[in-house]
């Protein structure tokens, strides 16, 4: 069974290991704390059992907030967790007064970009050459009230 929280200092080192598995620039464990210490920022991880398997967090600017580092660790992808970790990040958002939600998806991710779609994230642009590693944009998308 899936269980997501807020997520704690003590996780933010296996939230950066599971980020090194995801991402080719990754976020450190120093980036995690720094961000927890942030009291506009949220982020959430899933366990099964002891087992780190997902990480989403955003940053809040008055009514708005940039989604970012939904990763969910490659054995338990396909299984809803991406999924029910933002809908609780977009609960808790909307409980403190956001009413639009933003993110950045590469082009290429077409699962990613399905499941926003999914939760009503509306494509709105592309940043060109964002990503490195391989060099791709990114595609702008936005879930508003």
């Amino acid at each position: 069974m899936i269980r997501i929280e807020r997520m704690t200092e003590a996780a933010a080192a296996a939230a950066a290991e599971l980020e090194k598995e995801n991402f080719t620039e990754p976020w450190s464990a120093q980036a995690f704390r720094e961000e927890l210490r942030n009291g506009n920022a949220v982020y959430l991880t899933a366990h099964e059992e002891d087992l780190l398997v997902g990480v989403c967090g955003m940053i809040i600017s008055y009514d708005e907030a940039d989604v970012m580092n939904v990763s969910v660790r490659n054995t338990h992808r396909r299984q809803g967790i991406a999924e029910q970790m933002l809908k609780e990040l977009l609960v808790i958002g909307r409980e403190r007064g956001v009413k639009n939600f933003t993110l950045e998806v590469r082009s290429g991710n077409g699962a990613a970009i399905h499941l926003y779609e999914k939760l009503g994230f509306v494509f709105e642009g592309i940043r060109p050459r964002f990503y490195r590693n391989p060099t791709e944009d990114a595609a702008i998308y936005w879930l508003r009230e």
